[in-house]
């Protein structure tokens, strides 16, 4: 049986689904370009090729007598894409191009690849399911959503596998909260322990569904054994189906820490800033049996 690539595996998501592969006892080739990714995350198990997804050779080479792909690198800064629109295009749909053309030439490997919430764009506050039409309001949630149609496209023209799930906000255990991708709970957690103020873009009434990374790598996984039953272009959201506001978010993690609440300070709303997220579980659990196991009081609790 052969190894697994995973590409942005020394990342945060990235290095929980190594050590998982890993444990089942499955082989594993990351490779990554270490610009976010820490080599140092990776058991010694996992061998590690330092390199970008954009050299087709080099991807070419980490695919022989491989299995299928895990591709995971991209730019997930929404901030960082819009400033660098040519830089981040290049990594996150032509990488992924990239990927995929080197698994349909490798004999169609099957390629699951996290998609985002970002290509609902603004929805209200209507819950999102994946028949709902999609519209990104971020370069990053349109090229997103240019993966999704090419790996579509891909299946339909070569029979290329390919499973593009919808990740809506990931939360867990080493996000690094000084990174430009570190989420919100990452950065409320980090400044509880600094004793530092807690500072909200707008009113703090906006609304996220937070889902835990140990959920989202059981879908990575469920992902590719649907796809080895029956090879498809599959897509689905990997959500909770339930939101919070960071207000809310903020007043839980003080009850569940304890001591003195953490002071809040409000800034203006950010341009272009969707108001609430929440996406629909239901074709999740259709398509990959199974629901997001860990509630957020659950995940917020694990990580104080």
């Amino acid at each position: 049986m052969g190894h697994w690539l995973v590409t942005g595996g020394a990342g945060f998501i990235g290095h929980h689904l190594v050590q998982a592969l890993l444990g089942r006892g499955d082989g594993v080739v990351v490779l990554d370009d270490l610009s976010a990714g820490r080599a140092e995350r990776l058991p010694a198990e996992a061998r590690l090729v330092t390199g970008d997804v954009q050299d087709a050779a080099l991807v070419a080479g980490c695919l022989r007598g491989a299995r299928g792909v895990f591709h995971l690198a991209a730019i997930v800064s929404v901030e960082r894409c819009a400033q660098d629109l040519l830089g981040a295009h290049r990594v996150n749909l032509a990488g992924t191009l990239t990927v995929l053309d080197a698994a349909r030439r490798a004999g169609n490997l099957p390629v699951v690849f996290p998609s985002s919430a970002a290509v609902y764009g603004d929805a209200g506050e209507r819950t999102c399911a994946e028949d709902m039409a999609p519209a990104p309001i971020s370069p990053y949630g349109a090229d997103k959503l240019g993966c999704e149609h090419h790996a579509r496209i891909l299946h339909g023209l070569h029979g290329l596998p390919t499973a593009a799930l919808r990740l809506f906000n990931v939360y867990g255990p080493g996000q690094d909260p000084h990174s430009p991708y570190a989420g919100v709970i990452a950065r409320f957690l980090d400044n509880r322990r600094a004793g530092r103020p807690h500072v909200l873009h707008g009113d703090g009434l906006q609304t996220r569904d937070f889902v835990e990374v140990g959920d989202v790598v059981r879908a990575l996984l469920a992902a590719q054994d649907r796809l080895a039953e029956k090879p498809r272009a599959l897509l689905c959201n990997v959500c909770t189906g339930r939101s919070i506001s960071l207000l809310d978010l903020a007043a839980t993690l003080d009850r569940l820490g304890g001591g003195a609440p953490t002071p809040i300070r409000h800034g203006p709303a950010r341009p272009g800033d969707i108001r609430h997220s929440r996406g629909s579980a239901a074709r999740m659990e259709a398509s990959l049996g199974l629901r997001a196991a860990t509630t957020v009081e659950t995940g917020l609790a694990r990580l104080l």
